[in-house]
């Protein structure tokens, strides 16, 4: 079994988002433990560059301590810059990991991204594609992605 953890940024405060989010947790659940650690998201007070880098480096520094306390495991990064996967490449990133690893990460950056610095520390920068999405649906999507990635590896219907 797989420790899985998403490593966010900010809460899930949109319901119907959380909802979904819960019901891939709980069916990932037959094949891996699904954790989520979220730190608080840094206040912007107001739209400049400068507000923003604040808030990225100040979240990086939060998410660098818990990443560096976990050596053994597998880091992945969401972010736009990443390698896009498609659902099968996920499903072999998940089955090699079960065989080398314990435990996979994957950082789920606030509003502003996430920090190089946080990028670095990673093994895998990971991109879901060319469009913008919040972080709540970021969350939503990867475990309905890791879902699938799990049934595809169990040869289960759910993926076609």
């Amino acid at each position: 079994m797989l420790n899985i953890e998403l490593l966010c940024v900010g809460k899930m405060s949109q319901k119907w988002l959380a909802d979904g989010f819960e019901e891939y947790r709980k069916r990932i659940g037959a094949f891996d433990r699904l954790t989520v650690t979220e730190i608080s998201e840094y206040r912007i007070t107001d739209d400049s560059d400068s507000s923003r880098q604040e808030a990225v480096r100040r979240e990086g520094e939060v998410l660098l301590r818990h990443l560096r306390g976990q050596e053994r495991a597998v880091k992945v990064a969401l972010c736009v810059e990443g390698k896009i996967f498609s659902s099968e490449e996920l499903a072999d990133l998940i089955s090699t990991t079960k065989k080398d690893a314990s435990k996979i990460i994957f950082v789920i950056g606030g509003s502003g991204g996430l920090s190089d610095d946080v990028k670095k520390e990673c093994h895998i920068k990971l991109s879901m594609g060319r469009m913008t999405f919040t972080h709540q649906m970021a969350r939503m999507i990867l475990a309905e992605q890791l879902y699938r990635a799990e049934s595809i590896n169990a040869g289960m219907r759910y993926h076609k």
